[in-house]
């Protein structure tokens, strides 16, 4: 067996213990064709579930071989009802929930940065997270049985420089799950959050090389996140194994988080 060093990357592999554990579950994932979110989706495949994949990208949702997908804003309440509806229509339930969706908006100060990109920002990453909550959290209460995982970020307990609409916004998501999570405690539905540092994703395109280099520069590790990393921890907190936390905040930072 190799041994660990500082900057060890893991490789996965399922044993015939987790290989079934999302049988017979639906998961629907919020940007789910791509980066954290497409991690995710094929994690959950592999261990049994079946997907609802909803994004923007018409030409990915065709190639993933999801059970069910929709071509989906998020920043559209009414079509994030419809899409939850067609889901339970197609697949029979919504066991899982993530949402994945977001953007990073643009890299400059908070007195320099556009009202357009700082609503669209938060539409996208906040709104967006609210409007699939709410739209699925009705069909968990039916059953009293669900699993929501929102991904917010490091950036919403630290604040990054130059991001404020993206650590204003996580911070929201951050708040939200803690509300939720109260709000269905006494049922046996679980919605928590995960925060990543900064992982190697397509969204490093909508990023400046400098702020690139400041986020490595605050992870104690050394390195970026990898994808399948988040997906593990999601999976967790997605599974019957997560059943006395909720409304959590679970850090995946690399050591960056102080709290």
């Amino acid at each position: 067996m190799a041994a660990f060093g500082p900057h060890s990357r893991p490789v996965y592999a399922l044993g015939d213990d987790m290989a079934g554990r999302f049988e017979g579950r639906v998961a629907v994932v919020t940007g789910g064709v791509s980066g954290i979110g497409a991690g995710i989706a094929a994690r959950l495949a592999a261990e049994g579930a079946r997907l609802s994949l909803w994004d923007m990208d018409e030409a990915g949702l065709a190639a993933s071989g999801a059970a069910h997908t929709v071509r989906l804003d998020v920043t559209d309440s009414a079509a994030v009802h419809r899409a939850a509806e067609s889901a339970v229509a197609a697949l029979g339930s919504i066991d899982i929930l993530v949402t994945s969706a977001g953007i990073t908006g643009p890299n400059m100060p908070t007195w320099e940065y556009p009202v357009e990109a700082w609503d669209r920002v938060i539409d996208i990453n906040l709104k967006g997270v609210f409007y699939s909550n709410r739209a699925v959290v009705p069909f968990m209460r039916a059953r009293n049985s669900g699993r929501i995982v929102n991904i917010a970020s490091i950036a919403g307990k630290d604040g990054n420089p130059n991001a404020s609409a993206y650590s204003a916004s996580k911070a929201g998501v951050i708040g939200l799950t803690k509300s939720l999570g109260k709000e269905l405690a006494d049922t046996g539905i679980r919605v928590n959050c995960v925060t990543p540092a900064a992982v190697k994703t397509p969204l490093f395109t909508q990023m400046t090389q400098q702020q690139i280099d400041w986020m490595l520069s605050k992870i104690p590790i050394g390195r970026f996140g990898e994808i399948d990393e988040v997906a593990s921890l999601v999976l967790w907190l997605a599974s019957d194994e997560c059943s006395f936390s909720t409304g959590g905040v679970f850090d995946i930072s690399g050591g960056r988080a102080v709290y």
